[in-house]
């Protein structure tokens, strides 16, 4: 008698996971949904995530003028169905000039389903963490460097949250359904404009 065989349940279940990522990934990089294709795309973007923070952050102008560096992320998308992806392009800005373009991609596994966009700004609060940040060829959050995450309340002050920490992360204008808020196992890799 012939033994069938028969794909288990958890392998089809990963296996559905992909597909669903890569239709995903697949419309919102070939649709060019703000991901900047070029340096001054992504500064334009970056632009109008400034606007929000300064509206949105209570004392924002205060941590922009006490920081070395800004790592500016706009609209970064992310995506799960137990396995999810995140991907975004952004700016490095020193004294508010442009001199870096970088993209944050990482990636996680768990109870997940749905999709987000977010606008992400890093600032670099000591000289030391910047020029590590910017030193490294491909630098990971949790390994090459903590990112506190600031979630400022109402009323509360940015500038009082912040405290020692070198590096500083804010998340904000989130539209979508995944209550993911971490910067944990993020990887951010310098790009090449000039292409």
């Amino acid at each position: 008698m012939k033994r069938k065989e028969f794909i288990p349940a958890w392998n089809f279940s990963i296996a559905l996971c992909f597909m669903i990522l890569a239709v995903f990934f697949s419309i919102s990089i070939f649709t060019g949904q703000s991901y900047g294709k070029t340096a001054k795309e992504i500064d334009a973007s970056a632009d109008a995530v400034m606007d929000r923070f300064y509206k949105q952050v209570k004392d924002a102008k205060e941590v922009v003028k006490g920081s070395k560096g800004l790592l500016i992320l706009p609209s970064v998308k992310k995506g799960a169905l137990i396995v999810g992806g995140e991907y975004g392009k952004g700016v490095m800005r020193i004294g508010n000039k442009a001199v870096d373009y970088y993209n944050m991609i990482s990636g996680s596994i768990g109870l997940q389903i749905g999709g987000q966009a977010k606008d992400v700004i890093i600032a670099f609060m000591s000289s030391d963490a910047l020029k590590n940040f910017r030193d490294s060829k491909g630098w990971e959050a949790g390994v090459d460097g903590n990112v506190a995450l600031i979630t400022v309340g109402a009323g509360e002050s940015a500038t009082t949250t912040i405290g020692n920490n070198p590096i500083v992360g804010f998340v904000f204008d989130v539209k979508g359904l995944i209550a993911d808020l971490s910067f944990k196992g993020a990887k951010f890799t310098k790009l090449d404009m000039s292409k």
